[in-house]
């Protein structure tokens, strides 16, 4: 095969998802490597204040990864060995590792079907007298439903982690307002910059928090436990005599990422525009196909289209794992929909469980491709196949039935 062949190839070829970077972002780099301050500083420092003013905190605090965030908000409201922590089971593993982290136990609660977040009916039965916090997931950048958790945890006197590293940019309806994920309406909530997420800087994260005195405690514990940091390009003579006032970690994003999603922070909204156009057009061509179930989400929920997540029925002509290898050999990327814990994590000691509606989820469900930079044209095609892959197959076995 020629090399323009090749590149012919490659070029036909939709991933499931493209990071949106460009001159932008390589401006931004530049600048921090002109400044010659390349770990946590001005750009971290500016970062965090953008990103409080997007969704709507008073401030917030910039960290290597969301899975370092999920771990500094549980050290922070005290979890430690002999908690249980509530979550749900329809999760990536780093949200139940910051759990194992601490020394806590989880709980798993099933999901709303609808949503592919934690139903909040599921949470009250999981509640003990060792519950030390619930973690709630905003999946695939859905907003899980907020009020009914955030009142059920008051009631228990439970801190609520949000675990929002899907969702910037998504938004509930809070009081009959759309606020942002982020605000937050628990207590803490926690977001990625992993380069599946909407906004991204290869890896980072961010915590917000409603309690100013907590979001303090986490700034510590990012950097070692140090009361007194030094300042950008300062000299600091207290800096080599600050005190530490409890164990800390080294979970600090460095100025190149922060540039980096700062970048992307600034065009975010035209990145939830394409996204949601692209998810609105994939809801109305595949609605009526046999075998499909598109995402019917409740008034309350407004999400970013991280993923598109597409139920395979039962009913389908073909099981998802075909459609998902079929689609591949079209050059189109496709991929299983989200992981339960419970039931790939070997080295938790869990007892048995069962959660029909996660477990329905995980074997069902397929995730499309889907980013700004997709073009119509790449659509209609994931589309045709999807259609054709469906339809014929089906017209196929009504012809055997028949014969």
């Amino acid at each position: 095969m020629s090399p323009h062949a090749a590149k012919s190839k490659s070029e036909l070829f939709i991933p499931l998802t493209r990071p949106e970077v460009g001159l932008q972002e390589l401006r931004a780099v530049a600048r921090v490597l002109r400044s010659r301050w390349l770990t946590q500083g001005p750009e971290v420092e500016a970062l965090e204040h953008e990103f409080a003013c997007y969704v709507g905190a008073s401030g917030s605090c910039a960290v290597s990864s969301c899975t370092a965030a999920l771990h500094l908000a549980l050290v922070a409201l005290g979890v430690g060995p002999g908690d249980e922590v509530i979550v749900p089971s329809h999760t990536f593993i780093a949200t139940v590792n910051a759990i194992l982290y601490c020394g806590a136990k989880p709980r798993f609660a099933d999901i709303a079907p609808e949503t592919f977040c934690i139903d909040p009916g599921a949470i009250a039965a999981q509640i003990t007298r060792r519950t030390a916090c619930i973690i709630v997931v905003h999946q695939m950048g859905i907003p899980c439903d907020l009020r009914p958790i955030v009142e059920l945890a008051s009631r228990h006197q439970l801190p609520v982690v949000e675990d929002a590293a899907c969702a910037l940019g998504s938004e509930y309806s809070w009081n009959g307002y759309w606020e942002k994920i982020g605000k937050p309406h628990g207590d803490i909530a926690c977001f990625s910059f992993h380069p599946r997420k909407v906004v991204s800087c290869g890896e980072g994260g961010v915590i917000t928090c409603r309690d100013p005195q907590l979001l303090n405690k986490i700034r510590r514990l990012r950097q070692h436990g140090l009361i007194s940091l030094p300042k950008p390009n300062t000299s600091s003579p207290c800096y080599n005599h600050a005190k530490v006032r409890e164990l800390g970690y080294n979970y600090r994003l460095s100025d190149i990422a922060a540039a980096i999603a700062r970048s992307q922070l600034s065009r975010l909204p035209q990145f939830l525009q394409r996204r949601r156009e692209l998810a609105a057009r994939y809801h109305n061509a595949l609605e009526a196909i046999p075998g499909c179930r598109v995402l019917h989400l409740p008034y309350s929920a407004r999400p970013n289209y991280q993923s598109y997540p597409l139920r395979i029925t039962e009913s389908s002509p073909m099981s998802r794992d075909q459609l998902i290898l079929s689609l591949a050999e079209a050059g189109i990327e496709s991929k299983p929909g989200i992981m339960n814990v419970h039931q790939v994590a070997t080295y938790l000691a869990q007892e048995e469980t069962h959660l029909p509606h996660s477990e329905a989820a995980c074997n069902h469900t397929i995730l499309l491709p889907l980013y700004p930079s997709m073009s119509h044209s790449q659509q209609r095609r994931v589309i045709r196949h999807l259609t054709q892959l469906l339809t014929e197959t089906a017209h196929a076995q009504v012809n055997i039935n028949r014969a």
